[in-house]
């Protein structure tokens, strides 16, 4: 520590399309955490000299689960940027039930 100063580092989180989310994630991350959260645009920054990015995305991982967002959204990091994504959608596909399907009696399942 050169003159006094600390290793500040700004974790930057991005709630993708939770932004209605932005005051829960706030206090969810400083009570977790016990750092320094600001908004910041879209975004929240995250205070901290000794936070790496991987407890930064555990946390919000854990926000995810706890909010039940997880089968929706999962969380990723990417340098000091944690995000918040949305699954993309797929097309379900409809199970065709064949109502015209022959079923095995017990004597045909066992060859006799």
């Amino acid at each position: 520590m050169l003159f006094g100063h600390k290793n500040q580092t700004k974790f930057h989180v991005d709630l993708g399309d939770l932004q209605n989310e932005k005051e829960h994630l706030s206090s969810f991350l400083q009570s977790n955490l016990k750092v320094t959260v600001s908004p910041f645009g879209n975004q929240l920054t995250v205070d901290s000299e000794n936070l790496s990015a991987e407890e930064v995305h555990r946390v919000v991982t854990k926000f995810v689960y706890h909010r039940n967002f997880n089968s929706t959204h999962w969380v990723s990091v990417k340098g000091t940027t944690v995000k918040i994504n949305r699954f993309k959608e797929t097309a379900k596909k409809k199970e065709k039930h064949n109502d015209k399907a022959i079923h095995q009696t017990a004597a045909e399942s066992w060859g006799l």
